[in-house]
C-alpha cells in the first residue's frame, strides 16, 4: 500500500515571472526558491513556506520556522 508521504514530491517547475514578484509577506523581504525541498525561504522572517502543486502558500501559519542552521 502507498501512503501519501509517498506520493508527495516537491515541485520541478514554478513559474520563474511568480518567483520575480513574491516576496514574503511578513517582512515583505526577498525569497530564496529552494526547489530541492520544495519551499520558498524568507532568511529574515526565518520561514519556509511550502509549495504544493507548484503553488506556492504564502501564509505565515502554513510555514515552518527555520533552525539555527538553515
Amino acid at each position: 500500500m502507498v501512503s501519501m508521504t509517498d506520493l508527495t514530491v516537491p515541485p520541478t517547475n514554478v513559474d520563474p515571472r511568480l518567483l520575480e514578484i513574491l516576496v514574503c509577506p511578513v517582512t515583505r523581504g526577498p525569497l530564496i526558491y529552494d526547489r530541492a525541498a520544495g519551499e520558498l525561504i524568507s532568511r529574515s522572517a526565518r520561514l519556509a513556506y511550502p509549495i504544493r502543486d507548484g503553488v506556492p502558500i504564502m501564509l505565515p501559519e502554513e510555514a515552518r520556522d527555520l533552525s539555527e542552521g538553515e
